[in-house]
């Protein structure tokens, strides 16, 4: 059985910085948890961050690739550095999808550890621009299919296809 890896934040979890869920309702959640096939991670625990934590973005102009490359930082409002925890916890979050098959993965929108399409602009002002961040980069990198938390249908079908392309005399 195909696995997927989840962001523990959208699975009730209170592991945000700001000691807060972002739960998603959804039956294709739901579905998966039954049937055994969610790996909950949150990458930012996992990269010794605490809850609560101040918030964090990767600095401007600068995003996900040159941060796992040390190229650039991820601050907190106060300017202090914690890339080094998320780039852990990236590393802890693929560690995690590899040693449970994961071939797919729902994170946190916008998130500069989870965000696959958006994350803050670095501002703190809360301006979004295109980008993703650490562990949703390095998770699509090394073949993790990531999806947000408003992909769920499109996870569900690419999960659909994986799992039919593995049967036999499928395409």
């Amino acid at each position: 059985m195909l696995k997927v890896l989840v962001s523990a934040c959208l699975m009730g979890r209170r592991v945000r910085y700001d000691g807060r869920t972002k739960t998603v309702e959804d039956g294709a959640l739901d579905r998966w948890r039954a049937e055994g096939r969610l790996v909950v991670h949150c990458p930012e625990i996992a990269g010794g961050l605490a809850v609560p934590r101040p918030p964090a973005e990767i600095e401007p102009g600068a995003d996900a690739d040159a941060v796992l490359d040390g190229r650039a930082r991820i601050l907190t409002p106060d300017r202090v550095d914690v890339s080094d925890h998320f780039v852990s916890g990236a590393r802890s979050a693929l560690a995690t999808a590899q040693a449970h098959g994961a071939v797919m993965a729902i994170l946190k929108e916008s998130s500069p550890s989870c965000g696959s399409l958006e994350v803050y602009d670095g501002t703190f002002e809360g301006r979004k621009v295109p980008g993703a961040g650490v562990t949703a980069r390095l998770l699509a990198e090394r073949g993790v299919a990531v999806f947000n938390e408003h992909q769920i249908a499109e996870a569900v079908a690419h999960l659909e296809r994986l799992e039919g392309s593995a049967e036999p005399g499928g395409s």
